[in-house]
């Protein structure tokens, strides 16, 4: 086979390139790797007092207690508004101080007492503060009343105990039951039907004070 001159191509040339053709052609493409079946979640156990009854769950360690109420205690009158601890409507009350269940994980409860709203009181036998909120029709379209209710029942236990507040001019004293108390500590309780005036009556009134 005569050489190309004209072309650039010489027969040795044309050989080399037909060999390293040749070569890629043989080569076995690439095995895929297999993906790897999902580990299961990290579970453990948690024990705790729920509306006066033990409780033992076996839970997905990254389950907040709001999940573990609603998902698995079917204690579904807890609500779940924002999910980020901005609304309050799934205010509970652990060892009687309130909490934003969202924001805090099943586990960190072991051994604890928590009180959601059905632990408040039930139809039947109404909570002073549930019953409070139906006559000064502060509950309106009911989604973030659960959480209003249960941290109302802290609030006023919260100036009981004497906890200061950002509006009180000395801490050193003992806070009073006043709107403007009230309406401070009941602040991270959002209501989108704007019933809050109505909201610190219902509370005033199981106070005992006059808003």
């Amino acid at each position: 086979m005569a050489d190309f001159p004209d072309m650039g191509v010489s027969r040795r040339g044309i050989l080399a390139g037909g060999a390293a053709s040749a070569t890629v052609a043989v080569i076995p493409a690439p095995v895929q790797a297999q993906p790897s079946p999902a580990a299961p979640p990290p579970m453990m156990a948690v024990d705790f007092i729920v509306n006066g009854k033990r409780q033992q769950l076996k839970l997905d360690t990254r389950t907040t207690l709001l999940d573990a109420l609603r998902e698995h205690l079917k204690l579904t009158g807890t609500k779940k508004g924002c999910d980020h601890g901005q609304c309050g409507a799934c205010t509970v009350m652990v060892n009687g101080t309130r909490i934003n269940s969202c924001l805090s994980l099943a586990l960190q409860h072991q051994g604890d007492e928590i009180t959601t709203i059905e632990g408040l009181g039930m139809p039947d036998n109404l909570h002073p503060m549930q019953a409070a909120f139906i006559a000064h029709d502060a509950y309106q379209c009911g989604y973030c009343t659960p959480g209003q209710i249960c941290s109302a029942v802290a609030v006023l236990k919260e100036i009981e105990q004497g906890v200061p507040s950002h509006v009180q001019t000395d801490i050193t004293r003992a806070p009073d039951y006043s709107n403007i108390e009230m309406r401070e500590r009941m602040s991270g309780n959002l209501c989108r039907c704007g019933a809050y005036s109505n909201i610190a009556q219902a509370m005033a009134q199981v106070a005992g004070a006059k808003a």
